[in-house]
């Protein structure tokens, strides 16, 4: 009888799911989610299709945002304020590939820079998965 010892991530190489006993974060959970997200592309077409109004160069591009704000939610931070507390959260930035997250006024500004395109841009984005 075989027995499963470690896993690898195809979403991301550097992780890999064992089952020792190492160290633990109730948010691991979180990396499923990733990886389902990156099975069926929906990280990607945020990616191509998924743009603000503001065309400012930034360090936390909009997809970023959406996809951190999308994670929050799922984990039950709700706030943007909840940013703050996960800037460096070891899981949430493995989720996003990032060295840090975007803080609680980045997303604030990045909600304040919605308007309806962008809403029309979600709306596509959720119908092609429909």
């Amino acid at each position: 009888m075989s027995s499963l010892m470690a896993l690898r991530s195809e979403s991301n190489s550097k992780i890999k799911i064992n089952f020792d006993g190492g160290d633990l974060s109730s948010d691991a959970g979180m990396l499923l989610l990733k990886e389902f997200i990156c099975k069926i592309g929906l990280d990607k077409l945020i990616e191509q299709h998924f743009q603000t109004n503001d065309k400012t160069l930034r360090i936390h591009k909009d997809g970023e945002n959406l996809l951190q704000k999308m994670y929050q939610q799922l984990a039950g931070y709700f706030t943007d304020d909840d940013s703050d507390e996960l800037t460096t959260d070891p899981i949430f930035t493995t989720l996003l590939d990032k060295d840090s997250l975007a803080s609680q006024p980045t997303m604030s500004r990045f909600f304040n820079r919605m308007d309806d395109i962008t809403l029309m841009q979600m709306d596509w984005i959720l119908y092609l998965y429909s």
